[in-house]
């Protein structure tokens, strides 16, 4: 899966790349990062001492004014507590478009039923692109049939940053075959038209992830996609993104084509 830059990334950890044309100037003054660059999601826990000061130190953070919620954001961006969450879900509807985004980061990694309805507005009216942005990744922790569609939406129309997000985690939240049918038609759409390098190999990974819940005919479908990608996309970075992928499925015959292709020279 790429970022926004063209970087790899791995799940949650990823460097968020910025829009300037929807970048509200406010966010500008005030952000010092995206509070997902800060999560370590490799962090020993063994430490449970240390990480129950941290947050019993972010729950009171999250009490007080906009600087100290901020800081408290941060926490629950990196650790998981359910005592945060009645304090991030008002926070969701904060004026300041950093508080805002912060929240959404921190309740995708303490997920809240409650919170649901209002990440999904987010999604789709929020003015600020940086929280779409968050909004969209965090809706990946939310395997429920509300975000699909909402999330396939985002695809189809937000900016490239909130795209690409879109695209990852549609392969987390569909849970059966014939949501996974619906989520791999719009995937393979963006896969074939989408201008942006970055998202087309997010759509790529996506189509991989969730390859195993597909039907036999749709799963043949995303494979030929993957070799006309291979074939023809203009950008190096997705061909190689479509290469790994169709080495990843294991398959006999995908392998067997791959290597015909090399011993042709089909395949730079």
């Amino acid at each position: 899966m790429k970022d926004a830059q063209g970087n790899s990334v791995s799940d949650a950890l990823v460097n968020l790349a910025v829009d300037p044309e929807v970048l509200a100037s406010e966010l500008a003054a005030e952000l010092l990062g995206d509070p997902l660059d800060e999560i370590d999601l490799q962090r020993n826990d063994a430490d449970t001492f240390e990480i129950a000061q941290e947050c019993e130190t972010g729950l009171n953070w999250l009490k007080q004014g906009h600087e100290e919620r901020l800081q408290g954001l941060r926490v629950f961006c990196e650790h998981r507590d359910p005592r945060s969450l009645p304090l991030l879900v008002p926070l969701l509807k904060e004026p300041c478009p950093v508080e805002r985004m912060s929240a959404v980061y921190a309740l995708g990694r303490n997920p809240c039923p409650r919170a649901l309805d209002i990440l999904i507005n987010l999604l789709a009216t929020d003015s600020n692109a940086y929280v779409r942005k968050a909004t969209a990744w965090s809706l990946g922790n939310y395997p429920d049939d509300l975000v699909l569609y909402p999330l396939i939406n985002s695809l189809q129309n937000d900016v490239a940053a909130v795209r690409l997000w879109a695209a990852s985690s549609l392969a987390d939240v569909v849970g059966t075959a014939v949501k996974a049918e619906v989520a791999s038609d719009q995937l393979l759409k963006s896969l074939s038209i989408d201008i942006e390098p970055v998202v087309r190999s997010n759509c790529i990974w996506a189509l991989g992830r969730m390859f195993e819940k597909l039907k036999k005919s749709c799963q043949e479908t995303v494979i030929e996609a993957f070799f006309n990608v291979l074939l023809n996309d203009v950008e190096p970075s997705v061909r190689d993104e479509a290469r790994i992928a169709l080495e990843q499925l294991d398959q006999p015959k995908v392998l067997q084509k791959l290597q015909k292709l090399l011993d042709q020279g089909a395949l730079a």
